[in-house]
């Protein structure tokens, strides 16, 4: 099937976009930070670094397929399905958005992502005030925003997130989401991999762990973003700690604005891809 002129622009910018990944130049604080890194993993056993990571990527897959099936996200599927019908009166399933402009299921993906944007502000503003609950559950309620918001993207394409390979997808495309840019062109070409497979060979395959040594980099900066809560909460005026809570809500924002977006780049570049391919 041949692409638009729309969608063939859309598709080349996805190119530079990607290519960027390969371009990137790490400084020299980065690549000593990943050596830190490594060295202090290797002092670990390896069967003990081996059951860390299976117990982070079991957590954050019961995690991920406990969202699938809340009452909020199946009312925000149907929120999404009654827009798109609203757009193109043909639809009536989640499948059936994948014949839609690219532009529309665009749209669609960018309104989820400015919501939890506002989710990701307000939370960090609450992280922000210092409180112990807050501080103490922040990890946790980004980790449910941000998965959520990659499901809901991947809705708004019209992929389902029910199925086990749906399921997997998003986790990985938030774990790659979630690298730091000198590791993302590794995390975007296993996901190129997966989007050439069918399903039949999905569920032959053994799947391979998700998570690695580079992913603590993300809890590092959660952490370092506490630690600065905490120096500044004591800083207040009028009795409201206003940097502290500037710190929270513009971190908590940042990470939620890189991993939609990346989310959005990667489905887009999934639904040019089948389409180009017939796949659709």
């Amino acid at each position: 099937m041949n692409l638009s002129k729309r969608e063939e622009h859309l598709w080349e910018e996805l190119h530079e976009w990607r290519q960027s990944f390969f371009e990137y130049e790490p400084t020299d604080l980065e690549n000593t930070y990943d050596k830190w890194l490594d060295k202090a993993f290797s002092m670990l056993p390896e069967n003990v670094q081996e059951q860390f990571f299976l117990k982070v990527d079991d957590w954050l897959f019961q995690l991920n397929s406990l969202l699938r099936g809340t009452a909020l996200q199946q009312e925000a599927a149907e929120r999404i399905l009654a827009i798109a019908r609203s757009m193109d009166e043909q639809i009536h399933s989640m499948e059936d958005m994948r014949r839609m402009p690219i532009d529309q299921l665009t749209f669609l993906a960018e309104q989820q992502a400015s919501k939890h944007r506002l989710y990701s502000l307000f939370q960090g503003g609450v992280t922000g005030s210092a409180q112990t609950l807050a501080i103490t559950s922040d990890f946790v309620a980004m980790l449910v925003i941000n998965l959520r918001a990659v499901q809901l993207t991947a809705m708004s394409f019209g992929y389902d997130v029910q199925s086990p390979k749906g399921l997997l997808e998003t986790l990985k495309v938030f774990n790659v989401a979630t690298m730091p840019e000198r590791m993302k062109m590794f995390g975007w070409e296993d996901l190129m991999e997966d989007i050439q497979k069918d399903d039949q060979q999905f569920y032959y395959d053994v799947p391979d762990r998700i998570t690695e040594p580079i992913w603590i980099d993300e809890p590092l900066k959660q952490l370092l973003k506490t630690t600065f809560i905490l120096l500044f909460s004591k800083q207040k005026i009028s009795g409201v700690p206003f940097i502290s809570i500037m710190i929270g809500a513009g971190v908590n924002y940042q990470t939620t604005r890189k991993i939609t977006r990346f989310a959005l780049k990667y489905y887009q570049y999934k639904h040019l891809y089948e389409k180009s391919t017939g796949n659709l």
